[in-house]
């Protein structure tokens, strides 16, 4: 008998209800955007809400999902970069590092090996002379004593430096594994920088990815250019802690081996000569927010993790009464004399700030430094217009799809072609409901795969129809041809699907960027449209069936 199940029609019913009324917000897509966009910035505000922010927010009720069908850079407009991370420039942060940890290490057996000194050497290397050549084991020890094992899975077993001797000096270098891992890390940082400087901006469903070994594809819609996106993402807001050597008013001044020659960023002229190597860096900050200091001036208040604030506070105590640089992008902001030990690992910039400007330098400091330097090998601006246009030529392309199977399924099918193109309709409305569920994003090969869905969707309807024929033919009454119709090509329909919803994963898989658009729209498509074909026209069909109890039908 040609009957569902109660409680297997509600499922069914209340699915497509769920999918058309989470695909409702992308009917009005400028309202609800306008209102989320408010939404966003209230939460930020804590709550609190402007005449011109609740005017936003009463575009669209609250009550109703927000959800929408994100824009990619093909359709909305934006700036495409591809970057490329200069992962040597970490070897060489890294080995600098080490030299006071060697320094030290070596003190400990200075009865032995005599006094040490740093010697010149090529980047990420570091070399450091003994006094007694004679004792070069004993000091090639003492520094090995300083490796650690490699933090990552290829590394196991290895350490993360290696120390040989080459005449009276110990040479110190990254070892491979840890040179693996270093690269490794330094990307997934850059990349997490990357996220947290364009999201701190508000940008819509930007693409961050990691490609090749060190490469980060970079796509932002809705933003102005890609020289805009190059200044958000290129601002370092390097922030470090030097100790002051002395300093000069001589621009061209020799500030000595391992110094530094810095301008000062609110006294013209004036020029400080500081130690290479900071005693703390701005990697080691957990925040930094807004402030103003003790004269009601706008300055910018900050905070080291444990490592750092120790490292700090040390540091303060042992040098009271000594002068200290804090550097912010190779510019000293001030350099004030240490009064007495900083616990705590807290303390506040000031300068010359605006309002503005100290609550810009806070989300930069926030976000992080760029653990090494990026050079853009790839840049494209694509303007709104064109995105436009593309949005224009998807919907005509849909629209002569859609009229041309609706078409085709009225005049092979009749009625059953019309229950059909209305379970055709659901289809599209499940799709766009799914996508605003998750949060996907639309681009242009995304259309295509809509469009490909528009087709594929009535395929396992053709395959059923043509199947109730064949039954109708062997005199089978209507209710049962239509039942065995169902019966006997779901298999043939799953067989189908499921092989080109393998495909779609396999291009989710090994794509990226308007691949996986095309991928997901197709995967969607396939399980919504197996959905409608096999459950939702059948429930339209047992609707009629029971309305008119016809006692013949005309498939």
């Amino acid at each position: 008998m040609l009957h569902t199940p109660l409680w297997k029609r509600l499922i069914i019913w209340g699915i497509c209800v769920l999918g058309m009324f989470y695909a409702l917000p992308n009917l009005f897509y400028t309202r609800v955007e306008t209102h989320n966009d408010a939404a966003k910035m209230v939460e930020a505000a804590g709550g609190v809400a402007t005449p011109e922010q609740e005017a936003a927010l009463a575009q669209w009720p609250g009550f109703l999902p927000s959800g929408l069908v994100n824009l990619g850079l093909d359709l909305r407009g934006g700036a495409h970069l591809l970057a490329e991370v200069k992962v040597a420039d970490v070897y060489k942060s890294r080995i600098d590092a080490m030299w006071p940890d060697v320094r030290d290490a070596l003190r400990e057996v200075r009865d032995q090996v005599g006094n040490v000194r740093r010697q010149p050497s090529v980047p990420g290397v570091l070399r450091v002379s003994v006094e007694k050549p004679e004792a070069i084991a004993e000091a090639v020890k003492a520094v090995k004593a300083l490796a650690r094992p490699v933090v990552s899975l290829t590394g196991i077993g290895s350490n993360d430096i290696e120390v040989t001797a080459e005449g009276d000096a110990v040479v110190v270098q990254l070892s491979e594994a840890e040179r693996v891992a270093t690269d490794s890390r330094t990307i997934q940082q850059s990349l997490e920088i990357i996220r947290r400087r364009v999201d701190e901006v508000g940008t819509r469903e930007p693409t961050i990815q990691r490609q090749g070994t060190d490469r980060i594809l970079i796509q932002v819609p809705g933003i102005g250019s890609a020289a805009e996106l190059k200044a958000l993402i290129g601002t370092t807001a390097k922030l470090t802690f030097h100790p002051v050597v002395s300093s000069t008013t001589d621009a061209a001044a020799n500030p000595g081996p391992r110094n530094l020659l810095l301008p000062s960023m609110d006294e013209k002229g004036l020029f400080y000569i500081v130690e290479e190597t900071p005693v703390v860096t701005g990697e080691e900050l957990v925040d930094a927010q807004p402030d103003f200091d003790q004269n009601s001036r706008p300055a910018v208040k900050f905070r080291f993790n444990p490592t750092g604030a120790r490292a700090f506070g040390d540091y303060t105590a042992n040098n009271i009464g000594s002068p200290f640089a804090i550097v912010l992008d190779d510019e000293v902001i001030s350099a004030p004399v240490i009064q007495s030990h900083i616990p705590g690992g807290s303390g506040i910039i000031t300068g010359n700030f605006s309002i503005e400007e100290s609550t810009k330098l806070a989300v930069l400091l926030r976000a992080g430094a760029l653990p090494a330097e990026m050079t853009f090998l790839e840049e494209r601006t694509i303007g709104p217009e064109l995105g436009q246009d593309s949005i224009d030529a998807g919907k005509v392309a849909a629209l002569v799809a859609m009229v041309a199977v609706v078409l085709f399924m009225w005049a092979s099918y009749g009625l059953f072609g019309v229950f059909a193109n209305v379970a055709l309709a659901i289809n599209m409305a499940l799709i766009f409901g799914a996508l605003s569920m998750v949060g996907g994003t639309l681009t242009l090969p995304g259309i295509a795969g809509i469009v490909l869905t528009i087709g594929m969707a009535v395929d396992a309807n053709v395959l059923v129809f043509e199947r109730i024929r064949e039954e109708l033919r062997g005199l089978k009454n209507p209710a049962r041809a239509i039942e065995i119709g169902y019966e006997r090509a779901l298999s043939a329909i799953i067989d189908a699907n499921f092989t080109t919803f393998i495909t779609a994963v396999v291009l989710f898989m090994v794509g990226a960027g308007p691949v996986r658009g095309f991928a997901i729209t197709l995967g969607i498509g396939i399980i919504t449209s197996v959905f409608t074909a096999v459950f939702v026209t059948r429930a339209i069909i047992e609707i009629w069936f029971a309305m008119r109890r016809p006692k013949t039908i005309v498939v």
